[in-house]
């Protein structure tokens, strides 16, 4: 073939090749991608804030003073060198007040995938992993000259899975999502605490008395509370589950089988209504892998789009801007459908626990859907004017690395637009003249934040909150003291009360004003707070047979924390009523005193647990022989066999089997033990 046919040959497939669709859209400016929006009907969307005043944002808060600070992780989706991370905090202004931001300054820089904010006493907590810090301007100059670690020894190998979304709750406590990743955690205030293994659990902590400790749940990137501070968190691909019994109830006697009571709410599971297609690496992936699993004759199939695989950020909305019917809804974007999903809440008198669905008006779309594939909605903040703000960390590929095949990494750039970002604002379409955000609490009196307690929007009234925990007590709260006995709001009692908590003013007498209060959530937490008070019990006893199962189910939990005979015979008469839930029977068998025979002993002999068979008990027949077992204590165990003997074939294999899985951390160090279930297992043949 001579030079000139080679020449035009090449050509020709130059041409080509220049012709071709490219594989991955490019950026659109903040106009054109939100033109690309299919939101409600009922509201509208607005730009608060763009490249090149923010980057990379993952998440916003405003503080006390109205000032937005934003995270930005530039380093995603690449694990940082040790000690160079470029994650930034930007304090955005609006300078002229049009709504837009149209200045930014580096709060702190340097932060190795810092992912999470949280004002407090006039600066910042920070995650970035390993560290929890706390950063603080005390010289005016909008920039952070504090930099106190306060906790370290997180996990921080995935920049997807690390500690985040740090949480303020109704009850004093900061909650943080861990993602249940193993670390060793210490508080750098309280040396003398020693290490916290984190495995398995979420994390949290007050900085007013100087405590920390796991929590249930096991949070990715979405972890939110709602008024009455019940847990839901988000994790790729399921986009909404619950956290359904705090941490510390579970591990009171430090034997049950399980700790995980999470719980997948969502009576939709994964479908979403996706407006873009899948990209190029996932679809091209997804046909690989579904050909392995046929090859593999696995029962398994894998999507390429329209399920949720990039679950992000769920957020309860619990601002006064929106209709009244959108109040306590979750909102959570999905990074991978270029969408935002909306859930309503919906829990019965009967069930302690919620059901997550959609809105009828949403049942074949979102509450807002995308056709730029380069919108990466990561989180979401209630602004101090109700609103609600969107983070877009805006991106052309959103992925770890290593889960893409090698050939398909090779035409992708995973840093390509890391110099973009933005951050939008939903209004009701009916809110002709926009709220201002302009607000500064750090300058009101404590009467003045007492009466922000019952301010309709949870933004001003978790601030008042925390900057009244903040300031201390005061020498006269008797304006406190009435919100918790009288004020109309529930919610504004509850926040009163943990206010008086904090400033170590709560009494009994305060209590019961919240357990005879008829809101179910209102008693739930004065449950709680009646566990610090022993003359409360008789109480606690009365509200576990309560007709609400939100009340029943914390009084149960409540009660665990006694040991007392009378109480655990009162244990064992709702074990043997409720035990088939789940959650009732989780709650009693968590009880402390569960490994005592008093228990034992009333289950079998004064409950009328062994009155009937029904298949449930086989599994609170397992879980306590489990239970004994691992405690070890010999007497229990023989009081426990003795009952087993006296049971049918099911039973007794059931407590076989929850024995020898106990018994096997003593196989080593109490061989009579071993003998023991030997010889049971013997008998029993």
């Amino acid at each position: 073939m001579n030079t000139k046919i080679l020449v035009i040959a090449a050509l020709a497939t130059f041409l080509l090749a220049s012709c071709k669709e490219p594989k991955y859209a490019d950026a659109l400016s903040p106009e054109a991608s939100m033109a690309t929006f299919d939101l409600h009907e009922d509201f509208m969307i607005e730009l608060f804030a763009a490249e090149p005043h923010v980057w990379d944002p993952v998440e916003m808060v405003f503080d006390e003073k109205g000032q937005a600070y934003v995270v930005e992780m530039p380093d995603y989706p690449y694990k940082p060198e040790e000690g160079k991370g470029r994650g930034r905090i930007r304090l955005l202004k609006d300078t002229n007040g049009d709504g837009v931001v149209d200045e930014s300054v580096i709060f702190a820089e340097g932060l190795p995938d810092a992912t999470s904010m949280l004002p407090w006493k006039g600066g910042l907590i920070v995650t970035s992993a390993p560290h929890i810090y706390y950063l603080k301007d005390t010289n005016g100059d909008e920039q952070a000259d504090v930099k106190e670690i306060l906790f370290e020894g997180f996990f921080e190998n995935n920049s997807e899975a690390q500690i985040t979304n740090l949480r303020f709750g109704l009850d004093n406590w900061i909650y943080a999502a861990n993602n249940g990743q193993p670390g060793e955690v210490s508080y750098l205030r309280k040396p003398e605490a020693g290490q916290l293994s984190m495995r398995g659990a979420d994390f949290r902590f007050r900085l007013d008395t100087d405590e920390f400790e796991l929590e249930s749940g096991t949070a990715q990137f979405g972890h939110t509370l709602d008024d009455w501070n019940n847990k839901f968190f988000t994790q790729n691909t399921l986009h909404i589950q619950q956290a359904v019994i705090p941490r510390r109830y579970l591990e009171r006697h430090g034997h049950l089988s399980s700790l995980n009571v999470n719980l997948n709410i969502s009576d939709h599971d994964f479908e979403m209504f996706q407006l873009t297609p899948p990209p190029y690496w996932r679809a091209e992936r997804t046909i690989r892998r579904n050909i392995q699993y046929q090859e593999q004759n696995l029962d398994r199939v894998e999507h390429a789009d329209k399920y949720f695989t990039g679950a992000s950020g769920g957020t309860v909305y619990n601002g006064d801007a929106f209709p009244e019917s959108f109040r306590g809804n979750i909102f959570t974007g999905d990074v991978a459908g270029n969408l935002i999903h909306r859930d309503i809440l919906v829990k019965s008198q009967t069930d302690p626990v919620f059901t997550a669905q959609r809105a009828d008006e949403e049942k074949a779309r979102e509450f807002l859907a995308s056709t730029d594939p380069w919108f990466r909605p990561t989180s979401f903040t209630i602004g101090p004017d109700g609103y609600l703000y969107v983070l877009d960390f805006y991106r052309q590929h959103i992925e770890t690395p290593v889960s893409i095949p090698d050939d398909l990494k090779e035409e992708m750039d995973f840093m390509y637009g890391e110099k973009h970002g933005r951050i939008y604002r939903i209004r009701p379409k009916n809110d002709t003249e926009r709220r201002p955000i302009a607000v500064d609490l750090s300058k009101a009196t404590t009467s003045q934040l007492i009466e922000l307690l019952a301010h309709p929007s949870g933004w001003y009234r978790t601030n008042a909150q925390r900057l009244l925990l903040e300031k201390g007590a005061p020498e006269n709260q008797t304006s406190l003291e009435a919100f918790v006995n009288s004020h109309e709001s529930p919610q504004a009692r509850l926040h009163a009360a943990y206010v008086l908590e904090a400033w170590g003013l709560l009494n009994s007498s305060h209590v019961k004003a919240l357990l005879n209060h008829p809101h179910a959530e209102v008693k739930r937490h004065g449950l709680q707070l009646a566990e610090r008070f022993p003359e409360l019990n008789t109480v606690i006893q009365t509200l576990a047979s309560h007709e609400n199962a939100t009340v029943s189910l914390q009084a149960l939990l409540s009660l665990g924390n006694y040991t007392d005979k009378e109480t655990l015979e009162n244990l064992a008469l709702h074990l043997a009523k409720r035990g088939e839930n789940r959650w009732y029977r989780t709650a009693i068998l968590s009880a402390a005193g569960v490994t005592e025979n008093a228990f034992i002993t009333a289950l079998f002999d004064k409950s009328g647990f062994k009155n009937s068979q029904e298949s449930w008990k086989e599994e609170v027949i397992r879980e306590t022989a489990h239970i004994l077992g691992s405690n070890g204590e010999k007497k229990a165990l023989e009081t426990f066999a003795q009952y087993l003997a006296q049971s049918g074939d099911t039973w007794q294999k059931a407590g076989l089997d929850g024995l020898s899985k106990g018994l096997k951390k003593h196989e080593e160090t109490r061989p009579e033990l071993k003998a023991f279930l030997d010889a049971l297992a013997e008998n029993s043949e």
